[in-house]
């Protein structure tokens, strides 16, 4: 039994490695050189969202949580690495404040932005104020058993009320938001070869976090997590705490949602309220939910898709996208819950019972034919 074990665990790694080296060839060779600069920095813009999507399976997919509220997350790493382009922009050009604060008739820095202007504390905060909300938030929720549509219902509000905050200050940019950023950590916006590198940094970022979570699927607290996902009190009963379970998957979410943020800045150009509040979360879940959430590489492929898809059919049908992702969201939930990467195992289960059935026929058959008595004997 054990050497079975070992097996199927060596066959599965093996998978895996020559799933990613697949991944790093296409993203790393096959894209750049295909790909006009244009198009590959909007690839750039969808590996973002699918890195989100990855810590959404982990937390929704695999423990259960339906969390509406990534904006939050994604808006928190945005807006700190949109500070520090925006100061260091200011410093280069020898301006005490940043040009939209000149615009808008503000003269002295906030003491909040002071922080942000050196690139390590900027970079630490990217790190580790995503993970620290969501800590602190997991910590006030989970531990008093709330779950379900309630945790949903107020990750959502979450989303909502922090981008309402930023609306209305007008010294982080308010409704237009932070953009015109000139360089990021010395290296030119402008020049095509700084952007490309930008893409390959969101590439290794997502093989980096698909990576971690794949390891985290498969070791002792991936269990686990499926085992609070699926009998909460039961887990509880053998001794474990299911909050501390869930926490740890929504602060990882959150790490992952806050490292997305901070690369959108820089490659998309301009961070602002309408990228982080309550739309961009709940299509960050339509883009899990449709791909498969509860699937390693389902959720990367279903925000792709649903990224690629809102920018090619939007362009044409302006007003009509929004139902169409509706309806394809209520399909993909009512009729293949397991998501886009569902259907294959499905169609597999079909094609095999009807073969198990036609194969049942045939045997029937023949031993008719070669001893008509034993119809007989059935009949009766």
């Amino acid at each position: 039994m054990t050497s079975l074990v070992q097996r199927w665990r060596a066959h599965s790694s093996l998978t895996a490695l020559a799933g990613f080296t697949v991944a790093a060839l296409l993203l790393f060779a096959v894209a750049p050189a295909v790909l006009s600069d244009f198009r590959l920095n909007l690839l750039a813009k969808f590996l973002c969202f699918a890195i989100v999507a990855v810590g959404i399976g982990l937390a929704w997919g695999r423990g259960g949580m339906l969390t509406l509220g990534q904006g939050v997350f994604f808006g928190i790493g945005a807006y700190v690495m949109a500070m520090h382009l925006q100061m260091a922009d200011a410093a280069r050009l020898g301006n005490d404040v940043p040009e939209f604060m000149e615009i808008a008739g503000i003269r002295e820095l906030p003491s909040f932005w002071t922080p942000f202007a050196s690139a390590p504390v900027a970079l630490l905060g990217i790190l580790v104020l995503p993970a620290l909300i969501a800590a602190v938030l997991g910590y006030g929720v989970f531990k008093r058993r709330v779950k379900g549509a309630y945790f949903a219902i107020l990750s959502q509000a979450l989303a909502a009320a922090l981008a309402i905050l930023l609306t209305g200050r007008q010294t982080i940019g308010g409704f237009t938001g932070l953009s015109d950023f000139r360089a990021f950590f010395g290296f030119k916006l402008s020049d095509p070869a700084n952007r490309q590198m930008l893409f390959f940094i969101a590439a290794g970022t997502l093989l980096g976090v698909v990576a971690l979570v794949r390891q985290l699927m498969h070791s002792r607290y991936g269990e686990l997590l499926v085992a609070v996902r699926d009998q909460e009190e039961r887990v509880r009963f053998l001794g474990y705490d299911p909050a501390n379970v869930k926490i740890v998957a929504y602060v990882v979410a959150a790490f992952f949602a806050g490292i997305a943020g901070a690369l959108f800045t820089p490659i998309v150009g301009i961070i602002s309220p309408a990228d982080i509040g309550v739309v961009p979360s709940i299509a960050f879940l339509i883009g899990v939910a449709i791909g498969g959430r509860t699937t390693l590489l389902g959720p990367v492929l279903g925000a792709i898709g649903v990224a690629w898809a809102q920018t090619a059919f939007s362009e044409e049908f302006p007003s009509g996208w929004t139902y169409l992702q509706g309806v394809l969201f209520i399909v993909v939930v009512g009729f293949v819950p397991a998501g886009l990467a569902g259907l294959w195992p499905m169609l597999k289960g079909m094609l095999d019972s009807r073969f198990r059935r036609s194969a049942l026929v045939v045997v029937t058959e023949v031993l008719t034919e070669a001893d008509p008595s034993a119809e007989k004997v059935e009949s009766r």
